[in-house]
């Protein structure tokens, strides 16, 4: 069998960590090509010492070249390049086969799109795909005769319990179950929410993520832009979408059949589940997550969101009805805000406020291309930007 070539975009963050955790347990059936991250200069040369890929890409010049002299100090044979041109080449390569795309934010859009249009197997973990390029992404991954695997724990529980003819999802389903952990403020007195710090905020009771999802799961407004996903990925209406509550995260999505059955997806709380699954699609490999053990666990809760707790949720469908591109506004400002946050710059309970008052203050008109809806996403961090600077402190 011949090795499939892969390539990691986003390698040193905890999906792409996850990712070759997944591939270095199965030599024969994947190798590393290439590998691409912003800045973290000693983790990619430790997973470039481990994977030997051909290529590694840095964010920027600067941190290339300090890759780069590591990199020959040790006599190791990988090219380095930097910036995003060099992203979509990766992307795009001819001699790869598949694409891990997490890279967070709307920064990993142009090389999910070169993949798309390249025809590649597609492991979508960056959800702003979806929640910026909408139908623009879709039509390029019809176009290019990729192949879409959902990676988000909950959108792969989901394409997990759907036929494989797509064709017939529309007619067989009543709605999806979006499941939520809560995340850490699920109990937390919402009057002391302006008090809340980012080391509060980024601790997860469930998942091991990266700083700015950790963030977004503590909004929900990670739940709010998988709704966005899902009606893209699955070809739904906003109103065929639900969100629950779902503390011990065991269940990480259900699918409502017209026939009043239901199908859940179960597992551990271990990215590498879905990871295996987008890797190994369409057959099953070993994953390294450990079993449910099913005599060991606790009682199974589902809650209905509280809106006052989690005020940023309901945007989705707000974002959804709106004018087409109104997602990408939402993803613009939420990815301001959060930086915002983390950077001490606004409290917690800003967050929200700040993507409120987005959608309700920027105009535009309908998109006619994708160029259209980055320009939204330019001017919507500039006003985001102002935002933050007048009600900062």
């Amino acid at each position: 069998m011949n090795l499939q070539q892969i390539c990691v975009l986003g390698s040193t963050g905890s999906i792409g960590e996850n990712t070759l955790d997944v591939i270095r347990r199965h030599p024969d059936w994947f190798q590393v090509f290439a590998l691409a991250a912003s800045t973290q200069v000693d983790k990619m040369l430790a997973q470039i010492q481990t994977h030997q890929p051909a290529y590694a890409v840095m964010a920027s010049e600067i941190h290339a070249a300090e890759l780069a002299a590591k990199i020959e100090s040790l006599n190791l044979s990988t090219q380095v390049l930097a910036g995003p041109a060099a992203l979509v080449d990766m992307a795009s390569h001819p001699k790869v086969d598949a694409v891990m795309a997490a890279i967070v934010g709307a920064a990993g859009l142009p090389s999910c799109m070169a993949a798309a249009a390249a025809g590649k197997k597609l492991l979508l973990a960056n959800k702003e795909a979806l929640v910026v390029g909408g139908r623009f992404f879709m039509d390029a991954v019809k176009k290019g005769g990729a192949t879409l695997l959902p990676i988000d724990s909950e959108h792969s529980a989901i394409f997990q319990c759907l036929p494989e003819d797509a064709s017939t999802w529309a007619t067989r389903i009543k709605k999806i179950l979006l499941t939520a952990s809560g995340g850490p403020f699920r109990t937390r007195e919402v009057g002391t929410f302006h008090t809340v710090t980012p080391e509060e905020a980024c601790a997860h009771p469930n998942w091991v993520m990266g700083r700015k999802i950790s963030v977004d799961s503590a909004t929900m407004m990670n739940k709010a832009l998988e709704v966005i996903e899902a009606h893209h990925l699955f070809g739904l209406p906003p109103e065929q979408i639900e969100v629950l509550i779902h503390p011990q995260s065991v269940i990480h999505s259900m699918v409502e059949f017209q026939d009043a059955s239901v199908l859940a997806q179960l597992g551990t709380p271990d990215m590498r589940g879905p990871i295996a699954y987008g890797l190994s699609w369409p057959d099953r490999m070993e994953s390294g997550a450990s079993p449910l053990d099913f005599k060991a666990l606790s009682a199974l809760v589902f809650e209905e969101v509280d809106a006052i707790r989690f005020p940023g949720l309901s945007l989705a469908w707000d974002a959804m009805r709106a004018t087409e591109g109104t997602t990408a506004v939402l993803n613009a400002a939420n990815e301001v805000a959060v930086a915002a946050f983390l950077d001490r710059q606004i409290r917690f309970d800003q967050i929200a406020l700040l993507n409120q008052e987005a959608l309700a203050s920027i105009q535009f008109a309908e998109p006619r291309c994708l160029e259209d809806v980055l320009e939204q996403d330019v001017r919507t961090r500039s006003w985001s930007a102002s935002w933050v600077q007048r009600h900062g402190g």
